[in-house]
């Protein structure tokens, strides 16, 4: 049997049941601070992936709670190529994430079995990863811990980003179990994230530059023997060119690589939106079969001066020294180098260099150079001036005035997306790309970002709903949980909502607080003891309290006719309608009358009397003076309450 079907076997959550929802089923991968499992929710019947912490993290309150405001902020994010956060729990602190199910395969997976890619398979694998993580930005939120085995792809080929807010919850928390858990992801780490620990989006965005030369290479850019070594390699080391590697990739993919691994942030693309427009431009490039375009290329290159301040890098050709090999650069000639990594000395790539001039001032070398200048000028006209335009401002616009609008500058326009927007009235045009302004390829295409008017959402009924259920409704229309006041219910079982505000269909913008009203159940109500009491009073007081009263009687020679004997239950706590049995006094036990028929009348007398029964004598209407008992009443073998009367009639 093999380690993973041990592990399986032995895994003590499988089979397990957590939060009395999930039920875990087999274990699909193991990471540094988590194992993944497939799930069933049992009360929704769909398979999740479930994210289960691993021992430890679940008992630092600080992480906890830090684990639960990421898992929120993640669970808000609405893309189609972010794995969607559908719960987050604690189970007796094991704590835990229910997220989207991916049928399919890592990033991971893709680079170990196809890399090197092609220039164009790696960006459109890199474009869908940019969306999520533009998502996330906007939102204000950095994943940190972008590498491929957080990007899964679907059967379907649908790719998308996991682990949102949990390298933020890890590094932000003080307990020791989680020291060093994101070391082993440290070829994709940022250079600030080492020094200072410090992330924003241009983290994310040099940890997706990684990701693109891995996947045009099939190598990490640095290496070392300790995971120390690899992370202070980001620090002092800039990511070589992936051509050093790929000889067949253009200077424009370079030069994007490059720009988004810059080790300064500054120098990196802002956020994961303007990194793929970048990535747009460069496919484009591509599409044109360009094996070069020094516009773009230059357009995306580290600035030389900056690579000479802070990257250390020596291209040879400092000023007032002579350059290497003997040659002389001029120094108005823009000279961009594309390979930054390259031992110092080295020669450097360049996208556009005038011939060396040598010392002599022949008339063959000064022809030379006009003919280089010449060529230069008019490879820049046309690659630069000529081929361009700017992006006319179609916002606000209808998108058929605005296509109309392009193509009086020779553009064309697609519908790129639609979005919501507070100022821009539904239908017309929020946003360009590339901006207004910004250049363009004459004929080149305008994708439109098109208005669906203010971003609005009904209240969905969730009366009736358990919490959980309701509060998980909010997620996908962007609402959160507002307060929760809770109250008894007669009628409306524990734990279900009874009433929401705002209402049901009430139209609302998102992050809108929806506050519950959530029941307790019914309110448990005291059982007075009203044993002695009159019945009577003891039926007014229960039926006042709302408890449904029965009655059984039995005779009792202490208890008085017409109290209460007993009570069942005498104590604790009952519901409303619940039912209070009494048991009635019917005073003492009957006694059986003495049979005194003829009789004489003081024997009668005496025999009663010695029974406990007092006597009345009557005559019959007829009496005949003979003092004898013709009839009594009641009769004689009869029970009665002791003491009571007996009429005798005598003859």
């Amino acid at each position: 049997m093999t380690d993973d079907v041990d592990t399986q076997v032995s895994d003590r959550l499988v089979g397990r049941v957590l939060d009395g929802r999930y039920r875990v089923g087999a274990r699909v991968a193991k990471g540094g601070m988590a194992t993944v499992y497939e799930a069933l929710d049992m009360r929704l019947d769909r398979t999740v992936a479930l994210k289960v912490m691993h021992d430890g993290l679940g008992d630092d309150a600080q992480f906890t709670r830090r684990f639960v405001a990421e898992a929120r902020a993640a669970a808000r994010l609405s893309n189609p190529n972010v794995v969607a956060v559908f719960d987050q729990g604690d189970d007796n602190g094991t704590l835990f994430l229910a997220m989207e199910y991916v049928r399919g395969r890592t990033l991971r997976d893709v680079i170990r079995e196809e890399a090197p890619l092609s220039p164009a398979r790696a960006l459109d694998l890199l474009t869908p990863i940019l969306s999520a993580l533009s998502a996330a930005h906007d939102a204000g939120i950095v994943h940190r811990d972008i590498k491929p085995e957080n990007v899964l792809i679907s059967d379907k080929g649908a790719v998308k980003v996991a682990d949102f807010g949990l390298a933020r919850a890890v590094s932000a928390s003080g307990n020791t179990a989680t020291q060093g858990l994101l070391m082993g992801t440290v070829s994709y780490l940022a250079p600030e994230l080492v020094t200072d620990g410090s992330a924003d989006a241009r983290s994310d965005v040099y940890s997706a530059g990684i990701l693109l030369y891995e996947m045009l290479t099939g190598n990490k850019p640095h290496s070392g023997d300790t995971p120390i070594q690899v992370a202070y390699a980001h620090v002092h080391a800039d990511v070589p060119p992936p051509s050093l590697e790929q000889p067949s990739i253009p200077p424009y993919v370079d030069a994007l690589v490059q720009r988004a691994t810059a080790r300064d942030r500054d120098l990196r693309p802002t956020d994961a939106r303007v990194f793929s427009r970048q990535v747009h431009r460069v496919r484009s490039a591509l599409d044109e079969g360009l094996p070069d375009d020094p516009e773009l290329t230059g357009d995306l290159t580290v600035p030389i001066h900056q690579i000479r301040q802070d990257s250390g890098y020596d291209d040879g050709y400092t000023r007032g020294e002579a350059p290497l090999d003997g040659q002389e650069i001029r120094h108005d000639t823009i000279v961009v180098p594309v390979d930054y990594g390259r031992p110092t000395g080295a020669p450097a790539k360049t996208s556009a260099v005038a011939p060396p001039r040598r010392r002599s001032r022949g008339p063959i070398a000064l022809i030379l150079i006009l003919a280089a200048a010449i060529g230069i000028g008019t490879s820049a006209w046309y690659y630069g001036i000529h081929r361009y335009t700017t992006t006319p401002d179609l916002v606000n616009l209808a998108p058929a005035d605005a296509t109309a609008k392009a193509e009086q500058s020779g553009l064309r326009t697609s519908l790129d997306n639609q979005d919501y927007s507070e100022d821009v009235k539904k239908g017309l045009v929020i946003r360009t790309d590339p901006k207004t302004g910004d250049r363009i390829r004459k004929d080149g295409e305008i994708g439109l970002t098109v208005s669906k008017g203010p971003e609005r959402y009904r209240v969905p009924q969730l009366v009736g709903l358990q919490l959980d259920a309701a509060q998980q409704a909010l997620s996908p229309i962007k609402l959160i949980t507002g307060k929760i006041n809770e109250q008894y219910n007669e009628t409306v079982p524990q734990g279900k909502v009874i009433a929401i505000s705002p209402r049901f269909n009430t139209v609302v913008k998102p992050g809108t607080a929806v506050n519950f009203a959530v029941s307790k159940g019914k309110r448990p109500i005291t059982v007075p003891d009203l044993t002695g009491k009159s019945y009577k009073d003891a039926k007014k007081t229960l039926t006042k309290l709302g408890f449904v009263v029965g009655r059984s009687s039995q005779y009792d020679e202490k208890v008085a006719e017409g109290n209460v004997i007993s009570q069942s239950p005498n104590n604790g706590t009952l519901f409303a309608k619940d039912k209070v049995s009494l048991v009635v006094s019917l005073g003492p036990p009957l006694v059986e009358v003495p049979d005194v028929k003829r009789k004489t009348t003081a024997d009668a007398q005496k025999i009663l009397g010695d029974a406990g029964f007092k006597v009345t004598v009557q005559k019959a209407p007829f009496n005949l003076g003979l003092n004898i008992v013709a009839a009594q009443s009641p009769a004689g073998g009869r029970k009665v309450k002791p003491g009571s009367t007996i009429v005798i009639t005598v003859l």
